[in-house]
């Protein structure tokens, strides 16, 4: 294991059997500079390293029949309980559709964890024992079923990248985008002012910033209400977002 740099704020170990999926958040993007900064530490176990079988295999067939592979519970439990053993106080998630729905809100709490344990499954999932004994708590990004846990882990580990401090440029910038506060984000324009005959709404060029402020506000509402009201029913609203929304639903 690396040694880690008195930054490092959040270490992760992914157990997973295509560790390479993971170049393109390890290399590119807010996650690759989080990387780069020492700021999080990504790590990987693959659990092919740790089968004791003669030909390394990682699945076998299921009891009582059925479609499909499960995975190997001697390679899987070995790799995770290593990951254990080096990250001593980390919480091991396992991927699955049948765990914690992501959301903003969960994010901010997994945030407070400084060491992270993700399981991905493959084939048809894992044996219930690995579960039973290993597994702190499972985590769904959606109501679909993937290949692979690589993709959810990659999803919540860039989530969670964007607001450890020193990621971004600037805590505002995180806070503002969608989700902060229960609301999605309002219309963003750059330049040009006016291009293919389209134009930047005139409030946003008044310099009032006030008035942009109220107008990104009463957008957000606006927006939230029409794709996601779901999301107002989790808020709770200042009296300056009561007044807006409530002039909305009148309309």
């Amino acid at each position: 294991m690396k040694k880690k740099d008195n930054r490092t704020l959040i270490s992760f170990y992914i157990i997973t059997i295509f560790p390479e999926m993971f170049y393109s958040i390890s290399n590119y993007g807010v996650t690759g500079k989080a990387i780069q900064k020492k700021i999080i530490n990504l790590n990987y176990l693959n659990p092919r390293d740790f089968a004791k079988n003669k030909y390394k295999s990682i699945d076998d067939r299921p009891y009582g029949g059925g479609p499909g592979m499960l995975m190997s519970v001697q390679p899987l439990y070995s790799s995770i309980k290593k990951a254990k053993s080096l990250l001593k106080d980390a919480i091991v998630i396992y991927l699955s559709p049948q765990g914690i729905k992501l959301n903003q809100n969960n994010i901010y709490k997994l945030i407070q964890r400084k060491e992270i344990i993700f399981v991905c499954g493959r084939y048809e999932g894992i044996d219930q024992r690995i579960i039973d004994s290993l597994i702190d708590e499972e985590w769904s990004i959606g109501d679909y079923i993937l290949t692979g846990g690589e993709l959810a882990a990659m999803v919540i580990i860039d989530s969670i990248a964007r607001f450890i401090p020193g990621v971004i440029n600037t805590k505002k910038s995180a806070e503002k985008e969608s989700f902060y506060n229960n609301l999605l984000d309002y219309p963003n324009y750059t330049r040009p002012k006016t291009i293919y005959e389209m134009t930047v709404p005139d409030i946003l060029l008044s310099g009032n910033h006030n008035k942009i402020r109220l107008w990104r506000l009463q957008k957000s509402l606006e927006i939230t209400l029409q794709k996601r009201p779901d999301l107002l029913e989790k808020k709770l609203f200042n009296k300056e977002e009561k007044v807006i929304l409530n002039k909305f639903k009148k309309k």
